[in-house]
């Protein structure tokens, strides 16, 4: 599995950014996928996943994010409207045929990470 991330970048509140990441190395529909974001000092958690059992976003991001995937191009997207400071983290995206299954969706049972893509969001 390899993934790399981008398209992150400085942004005001209100802002938008989208995120895409570059899949490789595995079959790209047959996988669950998705993006997760770590803040300073706080563990790492899921944003929005796609599966087999569906689309699914966490609660902090209904209304404001949306997920998507291209399996043409192997890419898998993030796009990113109203942003709040609280938005700010290193974003990953991951993805593995294993799926795990959180109070707000079923997201891939990641083990290994890309360096990820900065997300900040000025007040």
């Amino acid at each position: 599995v390899q993934l790399v991330e981008s398209g992150g970048g400085l942004v005001q509140s209100g802002g938008s950014v989208r995120l895409s990441c570059a899949a490789s190395g595995f079959p790209f529909d047959a996988y669950a996928i998705g993006w997760f974001r770590q803040a300073p000092g706080k563990e790492r958690e899921g944003v929005g996943c796609i599966s087999r059992d569906g689309t699914f976003l966490t609660d902090s991001v209904k209304g404001r994010f949306t997920i998507s995937k291209d399996n043409a191009k192997n890419t898998l997207y993030l796009q990113m409207d109203r942003l709040k400071p609280e938005d700010t983290a290193v974003y990953y995206c991951g993805a593995d045929y294993a799926t795990i299954k959180f109070g707000w969706g079923i997201c891939p049972d990641v083990h290994s990470w890309g360096p990820g893509t900065q997300v900040t969001v000025s007040s």
